[in-house]
């Protein structure tokens, strides 16, 4: 039972890709949905460029006056603003966040852990991860498994090409001081 300030242990997967990028943040549960938006995003090196939503259950949530091109199906998104993740989880475990809806990037979340509250500790603290973020606007899950194909052989026609657009991107590469960092100084949203 999620009470006050609990901080919660999450593993945050991106689906569709194998080896699994992963990361794991320490958060209270008493973020809003729109603050964990932004820790995932510094969490995974994602640049926040395009839009995002959350489905916990029978729920969306996210920026509705960012969407009303964008029209979705089933319930109306809620305004993540205003939402804990303690209220939107509702004592579930596991929920999912999809970034860039051309990309399709989603991301399987799971509560691993309840932990104490501790007023001494960050709102939200990574403590763990694997793998590079994909970069942006790559293509989602199939864009990304090709462009590691073509990094990785030298005799494919596109090898020079997404080389140089992809700069010295390495996929198994992950720095888990500079993503603290970055999420340490995640922006309270508005």
């Amino acid at each position: 039972m999620l009470v006050g300030t609990t901080r919660l242990q999450l593993k945050i997967s991106l689906r569709d890709v194998e080896p699994r990028v992963w990361r794991r943040l320490v958060v209270v549960s008493d973020l809003t949905l729109a603050h964990l938006h932004d820790a995932i995003q510094r969490a995974f090196g994602w640049q926040d460029q395009h839009l995002h939503e959350c489905r916990i259950g029978a729920f969306k949530y996210g920026r509705p006056d960012y969407v009303d091109d964008f029209p979705s199906d089933g319930p109306p998104l809620a305004d993540e603003r205003s939402v804990t993740l303690a209220d939107a989880l509702g004592g579930k475990r596991k929920f999912e966040y999809c970034y860039d809806f051309g990309d399709d990037w989603w991301h399987d979340i799971v509560v691993e852990a309840e932990l104490e509250a501790d007023t001494r500790a960050p709102a939200k603290v990574l403590v763990a991860g694997e793998r590079a973020c994909p970069p942006e606007d790559c293509g989602g899950p199939p864009g990304f498994l090709d462009l590691i194909a073509a990094l990785r052989d030298p005799t494919h026609p596109e090898h020079a090409e997404l080389c140089e657009w992809a700069g010295n991107y390495d996929p198994e590469k992950f720095d888990l001081d500079r993503g603290a960092r970055a999420v340490s100084r995640a922006r309270r949203v508005k």
